[in-house]
């Protein structure tokens, strides 16, 4: 593989069953903590921000370009990852409104990093437009500024989860489990990704499901596939065959739209919390895993002996949304 990558998140995250779910609906459910990868870097983006960032630096680059939601964990992953390599960021966010200073963002303003505000219109239609103004602007001053797109989710941030999928197989070995299932959520689909690749790589033959919290499964199918084709560049001699049918994205869970929150998904965040004692996010992992639970009560997995779930972080945005808790 030619994909290189730095060494910042704590890894291997550790693996831990789920003893009440699992006994509640009878299944060998088991959970993957990427939620613990740090603290201003917690979450799945650092496994992808490992290689961008260090192709950026490669490159000579000075500047790391990104952009997301008002409280994209991956924006504030990209600034805080890149602090500690010396390299400022410019962070590019979605608010139709003057945002309110917590969160993700409250991070992202305690660090420092340039912040620039543009409306869900033209994040829609004119984000990469907009970051690659911010490039020229950039070399105007003598600096040289790198892209990552939204989530890290392109061909060299797959191989995070690459990475993480191999080092699921190491662990399997010291806990004596087989995951035949794995459960991710899919938000800009390179997380997914790169677990279907490294799937593949490794002739594992295991079931990797995402479930969608935003757009429709179709839509994501087709952006996997050309993340993964940009992947194959990195990869010499290696010659797999990727389809969208053997892609399992599950649709349904997406609710009111990407970061809206329901009461019923913060009812079951809650839920969760009380449980297991683990904290799920009301963005990917709320909305992912009570997919996970309504599947399981359908009987979607009644093929699956032991079901890995990735917790992909997202704590802080928990707090922007303090208000419709109702405590």
């Amino acid at each position: 593989m030619i994909a290189k990558k730095l060494k910042l998140g704590n890894f291997p995250t550790k693996i831990e069953r789920l003893e009440k779910l699992s006994t509640m609906l009878k299944e060998h459910i088991f959970i993957k903590r990427d939620d613990q990868t740090g603290t201003e870097i917690s979450g799945n983006k650092i496994r992808k921000l490992e290689y961008s960032i260090n192709e950026a630096i490669n490159n000579d680059c000075d500047t790391l370009i990104t952009c997301g939601g008002i409280q994209s964990n991956h924006a504030r992953a990209t600034a805080a990852a890149g602090i500690k390599l010396g390299l400022k960021s410019i962070l590019v966010l979605k608010s139709d409104d003057k945002p309110e200073v917590e969160g993700n963002y409250l991070l992202d303003r305690i660090m420092g990093a340039d912040v620039r505000i543009i409306s869900s219109e033209d994040y829609k239609n004119k984000r990469q437009e907009i970051m690659e103004e911010i490039v020229e602007e950039l070399k105007e001053k003598g600096r040289k500024g790198y892209i990552i797109p939204e989530g890290a989710s392109n061909g060299i941030g797959t191989f995070g989860y690459v990475n993480c999928f191999n080092e699921i197989l190491e662990q399997e070995k010291e806990l004596g489990i087989t995951f035949d299932t794995i459960v991710a959520t899919v938000g800009s689909g390179g997380t997914f990704a790169g677990l279907y690749l490294g799937n593949k790589i490794t002739g594992s033959n295991k079931k990797i499901v995402g479930i969608n919290i935003t757009d429709t499964a179709e839509i994501f199918k087709d952006r996997v596939c050309s993340i993964l084709e940009e992947a194959k560049t990195y990869i010499p001699h290696k010659d797999f065959e990727i389809t969208k049918e053997d892609m399992c994205i599950i649709d349904g869970y997406v609710g009111d739209g990407y970061a809206i929150s329901r009461a019923e998904e913060l009812e079951f965040i809650c839920d969760f919390a009380e449980a297991e004692g683990i904290i799920l996010d009301p963005v990917y992992t709320g909305k992912a895993m009570r997919g996970l639970y309504s599947e399981l009560k359908k009987g979607t997995f009644s093929d699956s002996n032991n079901i890995l779930f990735i917790h992909t972080g997202g704590l802080f945005g928990l707090f922007s949304k303090k208000g419709q808790f109702g405590f």
